[in-house]
């Protein structure tokens, strides 16, 4: 079961790994994960090292990493594993990297918001991305750290004064967010959850985070209450993890499952592998913010196309208004952060 995980596509359903490439064909890809040993670090790794399409598996965090790396590196699958500890070892763990992903930082405690992470994540994730822009880049850098809708501005300013951003290859992980949509609505709708698709825009906190649950398919006649109170348990998702872990952790293995899956979607895009199609947080046109979470085919390139929106109910128009400013202050903050420090 596990080995099939990463293999499946979240958007076509398609066994696309197993069908497309032989793990002997597999171009070599490198990935680094940086802060492998934290709380999502870890599942995370594991389940990096269950994708064939993987070659090298990089692990970094300030410390406990080579016990991970030794750890994960016992299991019989194709990646070589690396295990990085300390500011000294990251230009080694990073060398080389398609894909870097990015962990790294504190979890949410109860009564914390993903604001109240602000000032410890940025600082972690602007050393970080000066560490990337020197050692390798030309990867894609998936960040996960929170808040989503201020780092990923961080990472852009600091790519930017290196002279090396490329705003196809920024990525904010907000899979979680459709992973949570399609576990809800399928349980409200009584579907097959593996058939669901529910496209989720906007950012990655709160109400930024905006189901388009008109579009989700199969279709099902939910009343207007069930779509909000969904929409509600999407946004709040984050929280309910939190609360439920009493203080002892937040929604770190459903965050890995969620990195991996989008992290396998960008190594299929760079292998060539047409029509892979999913939801991030990214450099976009598609409203009037310079940030913003949508659909997004991708490529050898990264990014090979930002899609629109398309249609939406009355409640997801009046959804899309009322994040914007929220978002808006979010994106600023990062970039504000970013030039003063």
């Amino acid at each position: 079961m596990l080995r099939s995980i990463v293999r499946r596509t979240s958007t076509t359903g398609a066994y696309l790994t197993r069908r497309g490439f032989a793990s002997e064909s597999a171009p070599d890809r490198k990935v680094a994960i940086l802060g492998a040993a934290g709380g999502i670090g870890q599942p995370l790794s594991l389940l990096m090292k269950l994708n064939p399409l993987v070659s090298q598996l990089s692990l970094y965090d300030i410390a406990g990493t080579p016990g991970v790396a030794a750890d994960v590196s016992h299991i019989n699958t194709r990646s070589q594993v690396s295990g990085f500890a300390g500011d000294e070892q990251l230009g080694q763990a990073l060398e080389g990297a398609d894909v870097v992903i990015i962990p790294a930082g504190v979890p949410r405690k109860p009564g914390m918001t993903r604001d109240d992470l602000f000032n410890i994540n940025a600082g972690i994730v602007k050393s970080l991305c000066t560490a990337i822009a020197k050692y390798c880049p030309h990867a894609l850098v998936n960040m996960i750290s929170n808040p989503v809708n201020s780092t990923v501005p961080i990472a852009a300013e600091v790519f930017k004064k290196a002279g090396t951003y490329d705003e196809k290859r920024l990525f904010g992980v907000t899979t979680l967010d459709v992973v949570r949509a399609k576990t809800f609505y399928a349980g409200k709708a009584k579907v097959n959850v593996a058939d669901v698709i529910v496209p989720v825009v906007g950012g990655h906190a709160g109400i930024t985070i905006l189901p388009l649950f008109s579009q989700a398919t199969p279709k099902a006649n939910l009343g207007d209450e069930e779509i909000e109170a969904l929409t509600k348990r999407t946004q709040d998702g984050g929280t309910e993890v939190v609360e439920a872990k009493a203080g002892k952790g937040s929604a770190t293995l459903s965050m890995a499952y969620a990195g991996a899956i989008f992290a396998d979607a960008c190594l299929k895009g760079l292998n060539g592998v047409p029509d892979v199609v999913e939801c991030s947080f990214v450099q976009s046109t598609v409203t009037d913010l310079p940030f913003f979470a949508s659909k997004v085919r991708l490529g050898k390139n990264g990014v090979e196309e930002v899609l629109g929106l398309g249609p939406l109910s009355d409640f997801e128009k009046q959804g899309l208004e009322a994040l914007k400013p929220e978002l808006k202050s979010s994106i600023e903050k990062g970039i504000k952060f970013a030039n003063d420090n």
